[in-house]
């Protein structure tokens, strides 16, 4: 990893990333694009050195609570997050000024901020998001290979369940012709239905692939399935949408099972409900009244 003084911290969108690149080695990550712009090895972790810094004058300045975003590019508990402890302190300041958060990643690790994250959501909303795509062990140490497996996750999303924390999970992406099965989507699902989760993002049964991303993506495929790539290309050409063959019995099946157990599946509202903050305030007056 490598150290730099940022200039600023979030988004217009109030997402953040406390670190740029990853070691998880998940197969498929589309965080190693070109689009991007990484100027550096996607292994060699950017870290922002000064991220609590620049955060805490942030959230100063601004005029109105509301939820801050992190680890939709980069996963805030990869190893080094260990040692520095970046990721923590960012949490002990939006819970300073109490914030919201809602945060993503596939690191169990997370449940050493379990402390903070209930603090946050007793003060104001935090919601932890879990992405979960292979239900067997096996593959799944082959496609996301240095980081928590989907069982772990489930674990850590049960452990938020019993400390009343709302959990979401991405179930993104699903690889043609190696997770886009019934059993694969099911596993995952009853999961998440035992999880309590509140809600599941799933755009589609499939991937996206752009320069970069792809050619990491079919390295593995040539290492790990042999003559795969051979019929992604014949399938798909240079696409960026690779659809399941199966996407729509799969889509059908997840939004009814969805549905069946009371869980939010259009992406849209599960967006609304992540970056909506309740008004503790009108809420206390209503209540008074």
């Amino acid at each position: 990893m490598h150290f730099v003084e940022a200039k600023g911290i979030l988004s217009s969108n109030n997402g953040m990333n406390i670190y740029r690149g990853c070691t998880h080695g998940c197969i498929y990550c589309d965080s190693r694009s070109n689009c991007y712009g990484f100027t550096h090895e996607f292994e060699d972790i950017e870290v922002k050195a000064n991220a609590p810094q620049l955060l805490e004058k942030a959230l100063k300045s601004k005029r109105k609570k509301c939820m801050i975003g992190t680890g939709a590019m980069c996963d805030p508990y990869l190893q080094a997050e260990e040692k520095l402890k970046l990721t923590r302190r960012c949490l002990e300041l939006i819970d300073k000024y109490e914030y919201g958060v809602a945060i993503q990643t596939k690191s169990t690790r997370i449940l050493r901020d379990m402390d903070i994250l209930k603090s946050i959501n007793a003060k104001a909303k935090a919601v932890v998001q879990m992405t979960m795509t292979t239900y067997d062990e096996t593959l799944c140490k082959i496609l996301e290979p240095n980081v928590s497996t989907t069982h772990e996750r489930f674990e850590a999303l049960m452990q938020f369940k019993k400390a009343g924390i709302p959990t979401v999970v991405w179930l993104t992406p699903i690889l043609p012709f190696i997770n886009d099965t019934k059993e694969n989507i099911n596993g995952i699902l009853d999961y998440c239905m035992e999880a309590g989760v509140k809600g599941i993002i799933c755009f589609n049964m499939g991937v996206t692939l752009r320069d970069g991303d792809r050619e990491y993506f079919y390295q593995a495929l040539d290492r790990y399935f042999s003559g795969l790539k051979k019929k992604y290309i014949y399938t798909y050409g240079n696409a960026y949408d690779l659809a399941s063959p199966d996407n729509e019995k799969l889509m059908d099946m997840f939004r009814k099972r969805c549905a069946e157990n009371g869980i939010i599946y259009d992406p849209n509202e599960c967006f609304r409900y992540l970056y909506e903050l309740p008004d503790k305030y009108v809420q206390m007056f209503l209540n008074l009244t």
